[in-house]
């Protein structure tokens, strides 16, 4: 039809051409919002690769994607977006993979200058600080831009008292460390998360230091800006739960608040809440809004259409907002989806929710490609799509109750699995804690927080502190309701899981929505198998610089050890991960806290049935009851045997080290010795003792490789075909000693937490094991000997 014929014809002519342009424009959005999906998902793909592709590779993909979309058809230019997206990231974590720290710097000391940047953190034993270094001055060393650097408090002196401060120039000498970290399947990933925030070294700073003066760049002015006013809160407000909460609202200092408070707020699903989230930075964009529509409604501008100025101002009071806090994920993505709104109205363009809601992610990954390995970012933007999806398809808006309704309804849905599938566990209360702490924290503690912090006399601050000590009650009294707690579940159940949650949350008008839920329920009620009939399982946790193994067999579990810290930092997220609902027997070799310090942690959290300690000093430290191991105990659980050897009932031993509980547990073919940290003397009297009644196929070497434990008799004596070595990734202590390091590879194999992550081993009718850092290898995280094996390993039980 020609144009012509379009002007001449009658009204009812012009229905189809119009249906068909909007059909087009319609297709043309989908089309673009499929190419953005396809960006993002390349992002995301590059971020889980065991390996990058090489530079060659690399220029492949970009040449590919580049004739793909001069070829314009539709196919070729969706696989060229999710190239394109592929190929990005790469090319950025090349780039970062470069700066990374040479082995041969390692714990070498380094003359540097530059900038103390974000705010310096005090800690029990000094400050942490992130610092950008401007100029290595120490010949052939190399330094990444951005590390961490502590310092350590002499005794006696006071952490505040440190002169470390936001903006500060230095010349400092530090020695460095590389990123790595413990690696464990469940809970935190510190070298994940140091990845995703560009910090690929960390170092210690030696007495000298320099201060240089002040850095007069805009980020220096801002983080000085953002000290100042919390040494103001904390001025008022004294070291207080309040003044930290408060500190949190208005300037992102998160680092103000205490770990038992993160602790209480994880139990009653409100982190959300403290950080300062999309919901903060569109509460004060919508304030900011409302000020300037009521203004120009009294003193209209005829030179700006007034929408944009509204719409333009709060816009910019969120960008300042989210400068003054940090600028974290779910800030960028609430100013990016505010700028495309902006946009949206300047262009006059109709764009859809969901289509501002795709550009704020790609342009978030843009900035940042290693943002998909932050949980806080899928956490956002999730919520906000699930709010999104589940008012879709509405004839008319509901009413606001129903609106709150709904939304709780949609956020509750969205976070159940990631919760569980990132923590293990999800707070039951957290709809009910919601309800009245969004409201509460967002509506009125927030806006009072900055108001406080913008206005000179202290009673405002005085009253945004009593309110945070009242929200903190709440928080406290929540915190005792029962948690939903989970066994991980592994990929292919959370994937149906997740289409349950999507069915579950799409619009109104799909019918059997409710269906949903039936493919939430594998992911809910899965639980690992247990080991088989005659088997048993060993789980040796990498907690740094300590020791905790878990033994299972098919209906009993035993934790001996717990590692040196709290019990929710390793522990605890493996073994609700695991799946371990309740510990029949939790044995605690002797009172170091590298051995026992997370032992009240574990009992409060889990049942535990039995408690056998070395020493008695133990049980009263930690307030528990149980009784001594002593030698001669034994118990056996679904065919597997346990003995304990060590110690003697009633007898003097040298040290603490000599109460260690000796524990062997064996099967029908292999065996496994743990030692604790008994020392050779021990050693020495149990094979004089037992002689090849003590011949084992895994030994946890003893004292984490020291050269006090590991005496060659034992060893002969033992003669493992496997031997474990838990300590920490270049430990103060340099364990393990070399000479115990070449006494055990002359036996046979040797795994290693700190090279190798967590390790499984499983003991039956052969003897496998594995670890973890080759079951997640990814092109971030550093692979240890076990890791670059091809497949798991299998050994004889002939041998």
């Amino acid at each position: 039809m020609t144009a012509g014929t379009i002007r001449d014809a009658p009204h009812g002519g012009k229905q189809p051409v119009r249906a068909a342009i909007a059909s087009h424009r319609g297709r043309r959005h989908n089309s673009r919002m499929l190419k953005l999906a396809l960006f993002v998902c390349g992002v995301v793909c590059c971020a889980f690769l065991p390996q990058l592709p090489s530079l060659w590779n690399l220029g492949g993909l970009c040449l590919l994607a580049w004739l793909l979309m001069w070829l314009a058809s539709p196919r070729p230019a969706m696989l060229a977006a999710f190239l394109l997206g592929l190929g990005y990231a790469d090319a950025r974590a090349q780039w970062r993979l470069a700066q990374e720290l040479p082995p041969t710097q390692w714990q070498r000391p380094v003359l540097l200058e530059g900038v103390v940047r974000g705010l310096p953190t005090p800690g029990e034993y000094g400050v942490r600080m992130l610092f950008e270094v401007e100029r290595v001055l120490t010949e052939g060393a190399r330094l990444p831009a951005r590390v961490q650097l502590t310092v350590f408090a002499r005794k006696g002196e006071a952490v505040m008292a440190a002169p470390w401060h936001a903006g500060q120039r230095w010349q400092l000498t530090a020695r460095f460390r590389p990123r790595q970290s413990t690696a464990n399947p469940f809970g935190f990933d510190a070298e994940q998360w140091l990845w995703s925030e560009g910090v690929l070294a960390s170092g210690t700073v030696q007495p000298g230091a320099r201060l240089l003066g002040e850095a007069q760049d805009a980020t220096a002015w801002v983080d000085r800006l953002r000290e100042r006013l919390v040494l103001r809160i904390e001025a008022v407000l004294g070291r207080s739960r309040a003044a930290g909460l408060v500190a949190g609202l208005t300037v992102g200092a998160q680092q103000r608040i205490a770990r038992a408070e993160w602790q209480s707020l994880a139990r009653t699903g409100l982190t959300h809440l403290v950080s300062i989230s999309g919901l903060h930075i569109t509460m004060v964009a919508g304030m900011v809004a409302a000020i300037v529509a009521v203004l120009l409604r009294r003193w209209p501008v005829t030179a700006c259409p007034p929408r944009l100025l509204i719409v333009g101002s709060g816009v910019l009071a969120a960008a300042g907002y989210a400068v003054l806090a940090g600028f974290s994920v779910p800030t960028q993505r609430t100013l990016y989806m505010l700028g495309c709104m902006a946009l949206m109205l300047l262009w006059r363009r109709r764009w859809s929710g969901l289509h501002m809601w795709w550009l704020a992610l790609v342009l978030v990954l843009l900035i940042d490609p290693f943002a998909v390995l932050a949980p806080g970012l899928w956490l956002s933007f999730g919520l906000v799509a699930a709010l999104m999806l589940s008012s879709a398809g509405r004839r008319r808006p509901a009413g606001k109750a129903r609106q709150l309704l709904l939304g709780q309804w949609a956020a509750t849905v969205a976070s159940l699995l990631p919760l569980l599938s990132l923590f293990g566990q999800f707070p039951l209360v957290s709809p009910l804690a919601n309800a009245v702490a969004i409201p509460f924290v967002s509506v009125l503690l927030t806006p009072l927080a900055l108001l406080a912090v913008a206005l000179p006399w202290e009673w405002p601050l005085l009253l945004s502190g009593w309110l945070a000590e009242w929200f903190y009650r709440g928080v406290d009294w929540l915190a005792q309701w029962p948690m939903l707690q989970v066994a991980a579940a592994p990929w292919p159940l959370l994937l149906l899981g997740g289409i349950g949650s999507l069915y579950l949350l799409a619009p109104a008008g799909m019918p059997g929505r409710w269906l949903g839920a039936s493919l939430l329920l594998p992911a809910l009620c899965y639980q690992p198998p247990p080991p088989a009939a005659g088997e048993f399982r060993v789980v040796v946790l990498d907690v740094g610089q300590g020791l905790s193994v878990l033994i299972q067999t098919r209906q009993h579990a035993l934790l001996f050890d717990t590692g040196a810290a709290e019990g929710g930092r390793w522990v605890l997220p493996q073994l609700q991960g695991l799946g371990i609902r309740q510990l029949d027997t939790l044995l605690l070799s002797h009172n170091d806290k590298d051995h026992d310090a997370a032992a009240a942690d574990i009992v409060a959290a889990l049942p535990v049935r039995r408690i056998l300690v070395g020493q008695q000093a133990t049980l009263e430290q930690y307030g528990l009851s149980g009784q001594l191991c002593q030698r001669g105990q034994s118990w056996a659980w679904d065919g597997i045997r346990f003995d304990v050897l060590w110690p003697p009932v009633a007898e003097v031993l040298a040290d603490d080290n000599s109460h260690s509980c000796v524990l062997r547990v064996a099967g029908q073919r292999h065996a496994l010795m743990l030692t604790g940290d008994a020392p050779r003397a021990v050693e020495e009297r149990l094979v004089a003792d037992y002689g090849q009644q003590l011949r084992s196929s895994v030994l946890v070497a003893g004292h984490h490789g020291s050269r006090t434990s590991t005496a060659p008799l034992w060893l002969e004596t033992l003669q493992p075909q496997v031997s474990v070595l838990s300590a920490g990734f270049l430990n103060r202590y340099r364990h393990p000693h070399p000479l115990v390091l070449a006494s055990l590879q002359q036996q046979g194999r040797v795994l290693r937490t700190d090279a190798d992550g967590l390790l499984s081993l499983t003991l039956g009718a052969e003897l496998h094991y594995d670890c973890y850092r080759r079951l997640a290898a990814r092109y971030w995280r550093s692979a240890g000997p076990c890791a670059r094996d091809e497949v798991p390993q299998a050994t004889d039980s002939s041998g």
